[in-house]
């Protein structure tokens, strides 16, 4: 019963550290990087819709991207759209396809996407401590329905703040490689 809560806590802590990734990868370095479109949302007939659901994102050269949408008559919603998220590229349209030049990152820009980067590190590792918290809740009342002992108790919850350091080092870890990504020029 109590392996189920450890079992548990550490497949959600998992979810966090991925999802901790595929945040860190929505930030832009000075390479072009498809995830950086993932959240924006294109007004396609008064439906706001996924960018990559209305066309195809690739890197036909090392610092820009090229959108191909599958309906030509949304480009002008699509460059609108990138404008006004916080990508911080101006998109070139030339009739079939947008062209995103990314540029390369000033030192005033880095410090910004630095400052956003542990800022998103330290929500995911509140995330983490909250999944421990859960557990940990979860434990206190089997021990209080007296289907563990106290000791048990102690003991499993000393299982589940090992695995929360272990993941919270794993979000760490990706946060400093992230940096390195950033600051290199």
């Amino acid at each position: 019963m109590t392996a189920d809560v450890i079992q548990e806590a550490e497949r959600r802590m998992q979810k966090a550290v991925e999802a901790a990734d595929h945040d860190f990868a929505t930030l832009r370095t000075g390479r072009a990087n498809p995830m950086i479109l993932e959240g924006i949302k294109v007004d396609y007939y008064g439906t706001p819709t996924p960018l990559n659901q209305l066309a195809g994102i690739s890197v036909p050269e090392p610092r820009q991207l090229m959108i191909t949408p599958w309906d030509k008559s949304c480009l002008d919603a699509i460059a609108k759209a990138i404008l006004s998220s916080d990508v911080g590229i101006t998109p070139n349209n030339d009739g079939q396809v947008i062209r995103l030049n990314v540029p390369y990152l000033t030192e005033e820009r880095r410090k910004e996407l630095i400052k956003q980067l542990h800022k998103k590190s330290e929500d995911h590792k509140v995330a983490i401590r909250n999944i421990r918290r859960d557990a940990n809740e979860h434990l206190k009342t089997q021990q209080k329905n007296s289907e563990i002992s106290e000791d048990d108790m102690k003991r499993e919850q000393e299982k589940i703040q090992k695995i929360t350091d272990k993941y919270i080092a794993e979000v760490d870890k990706h946060t400093v490689s992230k940096e390195a990504e950033l600051k290199e020029v």
